[in-house]
């Protein structure tokens, strides 16, 4: 599909950091950021606010064909189902608990899929998740993977929940991480994997800042390459 500008799909590990550098990647360029990630909370919120059983497909593809979810770019990413906003709503422990059941059902996420294949339109955006790069968008102009080791993503994820005020055993922070892991490589429709046209970037001993810097300086070079090239064929 001939677009007018480029998608940039992330893919990656629970607490790699795919998500902050996928907004600070959006940000260098001047993209669009669509957080896949809060479009299955809103499906979530709206199943917990309705009494919806998690483990029904039915009832959850049903939801997920008539919400409407808007992401808005403003200050901040804002978020909103049917026209009220719940940016903060989604966040809620017990819809973070349970979001990964309704994105373990296969209508959920074609239906999903499709609502962000119709925002991506055109391109210009940045998308992270498990399977932008392999499902959503498998002809995405540019794909990465982010990872890193084990403990380092425990360490990330148990420093994270500290800031919040929420003190975890550290121990549990990692048991937790490698069981989302084998969740996330293990589903039938959607799972995690690295893609060969996919560039890994281990984040194990980078900064934020400095994966960030290796994303936007790869697509900024590419954009030199095609200008190059179109230079030469007027010629």
């Amino acid at each position: 599909m001939k677009r007018d500008r480029p998608i940039i799909a992330i893919d990656g590990t629970t607490g790699s950091g795919k998500s902050t550098v996928a907004k600070l990647v959006a940000k260098k360029l001047g993209f669009r950021y669509i957080d896949t990630g809060a479009m299955y909370r809103v499906i979530t919120l709206k199943a917990l606010k309705n009494k919806i059983n998690l483990k029904n497909e039915k009832d959850l593809a049903k939801i997920a064909k008539e919400t409407q979810i808007e992401l808005r770019e403003e200050d901040k990413l804002r978020v909103f189902m049917d026209g009220v906003e719940v940016t903060e709503e989604i966040r809620d422990p017990i819809v973070s608990k349970n979001t990964s059941d309704v994105a373990d059902c296969v209508d959920v996420k074609k239906i999903l899929i499709e609502k962000q294949r119709e925002m991506a339109k055109g391109g210009g955006v940045v998308l992270d998740g498990r399977d932008i790069g392999s499902l959503v968008f498998p002809d995405a102009e540019f794909k990465f993977y982010i990872d890193a080791s084990v403990d380092e993503r425990a360490k990330r994820r148990y420093n994270e929940l500290l800031q919040k005020g929420i003190n975890q055993d550290f121990k549990t922070v990692k048991e937790d991480i490698i069981k989302r892991d084998k969740r996330d490589t293990s589903r039938a429709f959607g799972a995690l994997k690295l893609v060969k046209d996919a560039r890994k970037i281990d984040t194990t001993d980078l900064s934020i800042d400095e994966v960030v810097n290796i994303i936007v300086n790869e697509v900024n070079k590419a954009k030199k390459v095609k200008k190059k090239k179109g230079r030469n064929i007027k010629k």
